[in-house]
C-alpha cells in the first residue's frame, strides 16, 4: 500500500511539474514575443493609422507599408536616416570583436585549463572580477588615452575597447568547457606525434565547437548593442555611428514618427535573432556530432 501511494505520489508531482513547465514556458514566451510582436506591428503602420487605433494588435491589408524601412534604411543624403551604414559599421566593430576576442581567448583559456603555473587557480576568478568592473569608470580613462593614440573616433579603437571588456568573461566561459575535456584526448594525440599545437587545433577545437560558438554568439550580442563607449568615442563622427547610437538619434528626433522609431528598433533586432537562431541550430549539430566521437 505504501508503494501504492508512492508511486501515485510520484505520477501526480511528475504531471503537475510538466504542467507547470509549459505554463512557466508560456508566460517567458508572452512577455518576449508580445512586446516584439507589437513593435514589429507600428513599424508596418503609417503614423495616421496609429493614430486612430493605438491600441490595436492587427493590421488591415489597406494600412501595411514598408515606407518606414525605407525612410530608415535610406541614406541621410537621400532624406533618410542612413541605418544602412549603421548596420555595415556594427557588423564591422562587432565581426572584429568577435574575431580579436577569439583570438585572445581561445589560448588563454586553453592556458588556465590545461596548464600548471602558480595561482593558476585563481586566475578564472581574477577574470571574471576584472570583467565585473563598472564599465562607467573606465570610460574616461580609455577616452583619453585612445584619443593620445588618435583611436578615440575610430571603429577600430571602439572594437578595441570591446575586446578589452569581453576577453575576460571569454576566458572563463571557455575554461569552464575545456576543462571537461579529457587529458586522455591529448595524451592520445600526442602518442601519435602531434604536438600541443596541433593537438589544439585538430582536437581540442573541434571538441569545443559549441562552447566557442557560444562564446561568440555572446561576443557579437556585447558589441552588436553596446551604447556608451560607441556614445563616446564616435559622437562627433555620424559617418561612424553604430546602430544603437542611429536609434538613439531617432528617439530624440522631435520630427520622427514612432513608427519610423520602431522600424529602426527592429532594425536593430532582427540581425540578433537571426544569428541567435542559426546559433542554436548550429551548437545542436556540433553537440550531437561530438557525441559520435569515439
Amino acid at each position: 500500500m505504501t508503494r501504492k501511494a508512492a508511486l501515485t505520489r510520484a505520477r501526480f508531482e511528475d504531471g503537475l511539474f510538466g504542467v507547470l513547465r509549459w505554463i512557466v514556458i508560456a508566460f517567458f514566451a508572452m512577455i518576449t514575443v508580445v512586446p516584439f510582436y507589437y513593435m514589429l506591428l507600428l513599424s508596418l503602420k503609417p503614423i495616421d493609422a496609429l493614430l486612430l487605433d493605438p491600441g490595436s494588435l492587427w493590421i488591415s491589408a489597406k494600412d501595411f507599408t514598408l515606407s518606414t524601412y525605407q525612410d530608415v534604411l535610406r541614406s541621410t543624403d537621400d532624406g533618410g536616416q542612413g541605418f544602412l551604414k549603421f548596420l555595415l559599421n556594427s557588423a564591422l566593430v562587432s565581426l572584429g570583436t568577435v574575431a580579436l576576442t577569439m583570438l585572445a581567448a581561445v589560448p588563454g583559456a586553453y592556458a588556465v585549463s590545461r596548464l600548471k603555473f602558480f595561482g593558476h587557480r585563481q586566475v578564472s576568478a581574477l577574470f571574471l572580477a576584472v570583467y565585473m568592473f563598472p564599465a562607467t569608470l573606465l570610460a574616461v580613462p580609455l577616452f583619453v588615452v585612445f584619443a593620445k593614440l588618435g583611436l578615440s573616433s575610430s571603429l577600430v579603437g571602439l572594437a578595441i575597447v570591446y575586446v578589452a571588456q569581453t576577453v575576460p568573461v571569454s576566458i572563463y566561459m571557455l575554461r569552464n568547457y575545456l576543462v571537461t575535456i579529457p587529458y586522455s584526448i591529448e595524451e592520445a594525440a600526442a602518442l601519435d606525434g602531434a604536438s600541443r599545437l596541433q593537438t589544439v587545433r585538430k582536437v581540442i577545437l573541434p571538441l569545443a565547437l559549441p562552447s566557442l560558438m557560444a562564446t561568440g554568439l555572446y561576443i557579437f550580442m556585447i558589441a552588436w548593442n553596446e551604447f556608451l563607449f560607441a556614445l563616446l568615442f564616435l559622437a562627433a563622427e555620424p559617418g561612424k555611428w553604430t546602430v544603437p547610437l542611429g536609434l538613439a538619434q531617432l528617439s530624440n528626433g522631435i520630427e520622427v514618427s514612432k513608427t519610423v522609431l520602431m522600424a529602426g528598433s527592429v532594425v536593430l533586432t532582427i540581425p540578433v535573432v537571426l544569428l541567435f537562431f542559426a546559433a542554436e541550430r548550429l551548437l545542436t549539430e556540433g553537440l550531437t556530432s561530438g557525441a559520435d566521437k569515439s
